[in-house]
């Protein structure tokens, strides 16, 4: 049980081989949200209860964040990615980086008010894969369990 802050977890994890495209599927394909996911994956690594209030009120924060600042800015970000004339490539190109560093620091916003949310660890605590399904269902919809387990086992 690691006892790290959730931003430097959410790096290492992300970086590790294929939870970037696993994470990126569940959100793009079946509308999950990522920085939710890796704060339950957390949540489990660092010995937490993930009851359904708190996944609940944590899903609460992140939709509404998710909807102010994330997913304009995703939006956004993603729009500068198709040619629109006259503007030059270079210049739509330094935007659009400008813009993803505005959406990479709205996602750690986010994680730090999760973070803040996160009940303390204790001694009787959700496991990653647990917090990772719940999370999921508190978020809302569905997603294949292959992509859950293939995200938990990834990120164990």
């Amino acid at each position: 049980m690691t006892q790290e802050a959730l931003w430097p977890f959410s790096l290492e994890t992300y970086a590790r081989d294929g939870v970037e495209a696993t994470l990126l599927e569940l959100q793009d394909a079946h509308g999950q949200c990522a920085p939710f996911l890796l704060w339950a994956l957390w949540m489990g690594a660092s010995g937490r209860r993930a009851d359904a209030a708190t996944l609940a009120a944590g899903a609460a924060l992140a939709r509404s964040w998710q909807d102010v600042a994330v997913s304009p800015l995703r939006d956004i970000r993603r729009g500068l990615q198709r040619t629109v004339a006259p503007v030059r490539p270079a210049a739509r190109r330094r935007l659009r980086e400008r813009v993803a560093a505005l959406e990479l620091e709205a996602e750690r916003m986010l994680l730090a008010m999760l973070e803040d949310a996160s009940p303390a660890p204790a001694a009787t605590h959700t496991s990653p894969r647990r917090c990772l399904r719940d999370a999921i269902v508190a978020w809302g919809g569905t997603a294949p369990a292959e992509l859950v387990n293939r995200l938990a086992e990834l990120a164990a």
